[in-house]
């Protein structure tokens, strides 16, 4: 190819990728630089009783950017409510993609790392977890029972959760969770940019009722022959297989050598299981010939499915919402997005958390290497307080007895005194 030849190419890529990016419509993209404050509402949800918690403005503990900063919850045990507004939209005949990052520097034990969609108009000062939404996605961990992904979808007024399992990360390093639902009905859910999950608002949520059901009416006809296997007709039994008795005589047992006749009775040797009984006979099985499977009714259609074409539709998006209770405080949400384009979902992650992954781990890595050596410094210094405080235990008995010695001896040349002036006091 000419030099010519490959600039054409690279300027046509260029443009494709320029074209791409440009007709990307974006609704929310949030950075939380240092003006994140205006165009966000703090809810005063649960303040009244003194569990609302606060939001801090920072990279975190450990971070690849300390200029890459994020909203951070602060205080354990307490609510946390927050939401920003955008132009309000409908995804029909759009992709609707919602990403965001989130990090729970806090070894989360019980605690959410989700966001949620809102539509209409809400109260943002009083947005609480009674406020409805239209989605509800991201990661969720309690225990050892809880560690997914929520993706809750509302439908005419119900909430409706994801019917597969998709697991969520749960170490204290950032991870990105993306959201992607089609205008056919389709979803991906992604995690570090990797599908996870994928496939159709008909079948992984409850959306509509099914569109098939089995045949209430239908009945197994009679000559259904559901038996897959049968006695095999042609297999007799032995002759004299019932004459094998269940126990035998155990002819290892002798009669013991202190055994009276007179006093303990007759002896009898004891009986064991026989090896050669196999229990009541039966005939061996065969495949059955005229086997048809397992019956089923057949599926027919539902009468009460009605198909919805705007199934993926909300048609009023205008909030996004953090609600969440934390036993332990330290998630650190960051780089929000709204769009309509995987792709430019997809760049987004590449620039922020792809880019600076590997130095997150890095100080992450180190500020554990630290607070190992911090903590042996302790134990060590704990082990230096406990010796001290034996050996002056010990020096005090040591001094404590040298008292005692020298009160005995001044006891004893008392007592000598007293034998020699009672003697005096005798002889006058």
């Amino acid at each position: 190819m000419t030099m010519a030849g490959r600039r054409s190419l690279l300027y046509a890529v260029f443009l494709l990728l320029f074209v791409t990016f440009v007709s990307a419509e974006v609704f929310l993209e949030e950075r939380f630089d240092d003006s994140w404050e205006s165009r966000w509402v703090q809810s005063d949800w649960k303040k009244d009783e003194s569990l609302a918690g606060d939001w801090v403005h920072t990279a975190g503990k450990w971070n690849g950017d300390p200029n890459d900063k994020g909203i951070q919850t602060h205080t354990d045990y307490r609510f946390f409510a927050i939401s920003a507004a955008y132009p309000e939209f409908s995804n029909k005949d759009k992709t609707l993609v919602l990403q965001f990052s989130v990090k729970h520097e806090q070894k989360l034990d019980c605690g959410g790392g989700y966001v949620k969609l809102l539509s209409g108009e809400i109260d943002q000062k009083n947005f609480s977890g009674e406020t409805p939404y239209s989605i509800m996605f991201g990661p969720d961990i309690c225990g050892y029972s809880t560690k997914k992904v929520h993706a809750i979808l509302s439908y005419k007024g119900k909430n409706h959760p994801i019917k597969k399992d998709v697991p969520c990360e749960t170490d204290q390093l950032t991870h990105v969770y993306t959201f992607i639902l089609r205008p056919d009905a389709t979803y991906s859910i992604l995690v570090d940019n990797k599908d996870k999950q994928s496939g159709s608002l008909y079948k992984d949520w409850d959306l509509l009722p099914p569109k098939t059901i089995k045949d209430p009416d239908a009945k197994k006809p009679e000559d259904w022959d559901d038996k897959e296997y049968i006695p095999d007709p042609e297999d007799k039994k032995p002759e004299g297989y019932d004459d094998i008795p269940k126990e035998i005589t155990d002819p290892d047992a002798t009669k013991p050598e202190d055994w009276n006749d007179e006093e303990d009775g007759e002896w009898t040797a004891p009986t064991i299981a026989n090896p050669e009984y196999k229990g009541p006979w039966k005939p061996k099985k065969i495949k059955n010939p005229n086997y048809k499977g397992k019956w089923k009714a057949p599926l027919i259609d539902n009468p009460d499915f009605k198909d919805d074409p705007e199934l993926y539709v909300f048609p009023n998006l205008k909030y996004l919402g953090i609600e969440l209770w934390q036993v332990k405080s330290g998630t650190l949400f960051d780089n929000i997005l709204i769009s309509d384009d995987p792709e430019y979902a997809k760049k987004l992650a590449e620039e922020t958390w792809a880019k600076h992954k590997d130095a997150e781990k890095e100080a992450f890595d180190e500020a554990e290497k630290k607070k190992e050596e911090e903590e042996k410094e302790k134990e060590s210094d704990d082990d230096e307080e406990d010796t001290d405080e034996e050996k002056s235990d010990d020096e005090d008995a040591e001094e404590l007895g040298d008292e005692r010695k020298e009160d005995k001896k001044e006891h004893e040349f008392d007592n000598e005194h007293k034998e020699e002036d009672k003697k005096e006091h005798d002889e006058l």
